[in-house]
């Protein structure tokens, strides 16, 4: 019998780890699907000049912003109780006095909380409206998007100008609700309240901003608690274990951006007939949990339950109750985005991201956490995203060093035995090596990029003395990619 040297067997095995595959095959655009384009650049240079004359006067005309400030919301407040169209004339008059009045704010924060509270009545009132509107209507979801992230991005640039008088939290509806309920950090969660959250890593804010409506949240927990102890749990699905409960001091641990919490709204058919409907969802995939190993879903594959992203563990737990969550299915359409996306193992771009449930009129928004201290990194991280995937489209790919590829393998295997006795491995259940490596230059280039963006803003802070907006951010981390090429 021939005997192979050892030193060919090593050099055959090296080889054949670090044979290169194919890219996966990428699903075609959703039909329908489109990205949403402000498109209105002139109008936000021209409420950055606002800003600055406003700035330079020194407050000295804060009668009028406050008195234009309580005018525009009480017209909002008027609009709690008069049904309208999407296309009324009259919301697009409100967004554009409040965007305006957007620019006087940050320069003077003499009227702070009143804005505030008139951006949080907006908020409210375009989700009463949108009960009775076509969510599925492209020029319907617009206006929502518009009206929900549009003005929640306004109001933030005003928390950054003045990050120290700006309460973390914002409490809005007060949704009653019949199911088991305990007080977490001031809040009180009901069971199946619907945590949307946003992660601090560079994947989140892929996750966030990469969708046809780009967003600011990544991840979804399903609130769950025990009518006989009052003990909190989270349901959440994570890349690295899948399916998992938490308590609520163990998820809030896990470094988050914001949080909002929302609720099911109690005169929705399904939760007249039965409202304890949200518990029941909730301790059905609780104890499926406790009950099963469920793997992550890196497709996103919504309709499929057999495996789970973060999403579905709300969606397909209400769904087995009669719910259908996420009224409008996400859909992710551009080039550039999917064939990134298809990299890391997606194969649905008709999905259910955790941005969009904001959208979903079935559910109120019961509370928002900001941090002030760590919002401008969220929007740093946008910024880079944002500019990132418009390389995406122009044609870049998502590279790895090919000669990390047969330790990846390896590092794949042994991952494979520590998951057959239930641990978790260094590269995650679902996930291939290639994409594993794509996923660790993705991070790791993003992350070299924001450095670049931060010091940028930096420089701009000491020359001016206010930091700069989500515009000049993006374009702090255009000249960032820039810069990589020469």
């Amino acid at each position: 019998m021939m005997r192979w040297p050892i030193g060919l067997l090593g050099v055959t095995s090296l080889a054949l780890l670090a044979m290169p595959t194919r890219d996966p095959a990428i699903a075609p655009a959703p039909e329908g699907g489109a990205p949403f384009a402000w498109n209105r650049d002139t109008v936000w240079q021209a409420h950055e000049a606002a800003f600055v004359a406003a700035r330079a006067a020194g407050c000295a005309d804060s009668v009028r912003i406050r008195h234009d400030v309580t005018a525009l919301r009480t017209v909002v407040d008027a609009l709690h109780d008069v049904p309208v169209f999407a296309s009324a004339r009259v919301l697009d008059s409100v967004e554009t006095r409040l965007f305006a009045v957007t620019a006087e704010v940050a320069a003077c924060p003499a009227p702070l909380a009143e804005y505030l509270a008139l951006q949080l009545s907006h908020a409210q009132m375009i989700k009463w409206q949108s009960r009775r509107w076509d969510v599925t209507d492209r020029a319907v979801r617009n206006r929502i998007y518009r009206g929900l992230a549009g003005t929640r991005a306004a109001a933030e640039e005003v928390m950054l100008q003045h990050p120290d008088h700006v309460p973390a939290l914002q409490r809005m509806a007060d949704e009653p609700s019949a199911t088991p309920s305990a007080v977490v950090h001031g809040v009180r969660l009901h069971s199946g309240d619907i945590l949307v959250s946003r992660g601090g890593y560079p994947t989140s804010a892929l996750i966030a901003r990469g969708n046809d409506y780009p967003g600011t949240f990544s991840h979804i927990g399903l609130v769950h608690i025990d009518d006989t102890t009052g003990a909190v749990s989270v349901i959440e699905a994570h890349i690295e274990r899948g399916v998992a409960i938490t308590t609520a001091e163990g998820y809030l641990a896990d470094k988050k951006l914001r949080l909002m919490v929302m609720r099911p709204r109690t005169d929705l058919p399904q939760l007249r007939e039965d409202p304890m409907l949200p518990h029941r969802a909730a301790t059905v995939i609780r104890d499926r949990a406790l009950r099963e190993h469920i793997p992550y879903d890196f497709t996103m594959d919504y309709q499929d339950p057999s495996r789970l992203f973060c999403s579905e563990v709300a969606s397909s737990a209400y769904r087995e109750h009669g719910l259908e969550l996420w009224m409008g299915i996400s859909t992710i359409t551009r080039d550039g985005l999917r064939r990134w996306l298809g990299a890391f193992g997606v194969e649905h771009f008709a999905t259910q991201e955790p941005s969009d449930l904001e959208y979903d009129p079935q559910l109120v928004v019961v509370a928002e956490w900001r941090d002030p201290a760590t919002l401008f990194d969220d929007h740093v991280a946008n910024a880079v995203t944002d500019v990132m995937l418009e390389g995406a489209d122009r044609g870049d790919a998502l590279d790895y060093a090919w000669h990390h590829l047969p330790l990846a393998r390896v590092a794949k295997g042994a991952s494979w035995l520590v998951q057959r006795v239930g641990g978790a491995g260094m590269i995650p259940e679902g996930m291939s090596a290639p994409a594993a490596l794509r996923n660790r230059s993705y991070q790791d280039r993003h992350q070299a990029l924001a450095a670049q963006v931060r010091a940028s803003a930096g420089a701009w802070t000491a020359e001016r003395g206010y930091p700069p907006a989500i515009w000049t951010l993006v374009a702090m981390a255009r000249e960032a990619v820039a810069a990589e090429t020469r």
